[in-house]
């Protein structure tokens, strides 16, 4: 089969959840799909995975990049640290091995010695007396990771898995023959994921961002599915700041660790 699924119903004190915990063909994925009518208050529910790894730190996606924080309670503050956000995956790894949590809308994770938590809610009861009560429906998924190689999949790796996980590939179909399209708009090396391919506000070329993910310094080269006129360093507001080298369809720059690029592409007429 394409897909096989465990469906498990359960009730915690007052409360009842349906969670579906589902295997997809050619995947390494195990992706748990839940959906819980919540009926607690001053009740925090956390899933936890105790896994084969040891490491002293983990690695936690943040904004445009990841942090990498440590998995002991050998101080003091590392003791108050009861848990930590991170965005959409959270990774701990050793050797060559790893293992990665994956999210679509839980951002609380305490990793400690080798066992990953994710805080899935909460049910406070201030400022609103009735937070998290009702239906809530949330996703994770625990994906485990090595090559033949024995080497660490990057964090870029690991980030584009939980791209795909929280924007999964639809396809549809269209009332009207048409050629096929390129087989990728844009090409960037392993160390960039790209954020946001958009329209430019003055609707002058097509503005790309993103960010370089590993932490590696160097000439990034971007190719893109279709012959470039001009291309343009901007900043945050999409304010041309530097013309850029233009060679048929690819455009060359120099981008420093975690540093956040937007370009603006001008296809040839």
């Amino acid at each position: 089969p394409l897909r096989a699924a465990l469906e498990i119903r359960r009730r915690i004190l007052n409360s009842t959840f349906t969670q579906r915990i589902a295997l997809t063909y050619n995947s390494a994925q195990l992706d748990f799909d839940t959906t819980i009518q919540w009926q607690e208050r001053h009740i925090l529910l956390k899933v936890a995975f105790p896994v084969d790894v040891l490491s002293p730190t983990a690695t936690h996606e943040i904004q445009w990049g990841n942090v990498q924080r440590p998995t002991h309670r050998n101080t003091s503050w590392d003791w108050a640290r009861f848990e930590t956000a991170a965005q959409k995956w959270v990774d701990l790894s050793e050797g060559g091995y790893g293992v990665a949590l994956l999210n679509d809308c839980k951002y609380g994770h305490d990793i400690h010695d080798n066992v990953m938590r994710l805080s899935l809610l909460r049910s406070p009861t201030n400022p609103d007396p009735e937070a998290d009560q009702g239906e809530h429906r949330f996703a994770y998924s625990l994906f485990p990771h090595a090559n033949a190689a024995g080497s660490l999949l990057s964090p870029s790796d690991v980030a584009r898995r939980a791209y795909l996980f929280n924007n999964p590939l639809l396809a549809v179909t269209t009332s009207h023959p048409a050629a096929q399209p390129p087989a990728a708009l844009l090409h960037v090396p392993d160390n960039i994921v790209i954020e946001t391919i958009k329209q430019a506000e003055d609707g002058n070329g097509v503005i790309v961002r993103f960010y370089e993910c590993n932490r590696q310094r160097g000439l990034v080269t971007l190719q893109a599915g279709f012959a470039l006129e001009a291309a343009y360093l901007c900043n945050l507001l999409e304010e041309n700041e530097a013309a850029l080298l233009v060679t048929g369809n690819e455009v060359q720059l120099e981008i420093r660790p975690f540093q956040i690029v937007t370009l603006r592409l001008l296809a040839a007429q």
